[in-house]
């Protein structure tokens, strides 16, 4: 089972703990995870990830830091197969797991099903 980590250091579990890559890659995941499953635009990956001054080889950056993450995500994926985990859709990508395999989805949830937390929301 694949397990997603962005509390605490960014790292992509499987059997053992994966590379996740440099800082600007994991800036990619952390964004897909912050998105909780919704596409994200590739511009704004790429805006968010060089600061809104991306050189002119951004967008193929990008798409190697994708495709890097989908090996990680999928290694077992048979080359030329669609992605099931890492999918590209509307310009941008999104990130398609159950919450059990995100470590921020799982808290997010926890916190909602807090008894505390709905008391507040009352």
């Amino acid at each position: 089972m694949i397990e997603v980590c962005v509390l605490g250091p960014v790292e992509v579990r499987a059997t053992e703990p994966g590379a996740t890559g440099g800082y600007q890659q994991q800036a990619v995941l952390a964004m897909l995870v912050a998105a909780g499953g919704r596409v994200v635009p590739a511009d704004r990956i790429v805006d968010q990830v060089w600061g809104g001054e991306p050189p002119a080889s951004a967008t193929a950056t990008l798409q190697a830091y994708i495709s890097r993450l989908r090996r990680l995500l999928e290694p077992d994926r048979a080359p030329r197969t669609a992605p099931q985990i890492l999918v590209s859709e509307a310009a941008g990508y999104a990130l398609r797991l159950p919450a059990e395999q995100v470590d921020a989805w799982r808290f997010e949830r926890d916190v909602a099903r807090s008894p505390t937390c709905r008391r507040r929301r009352r």
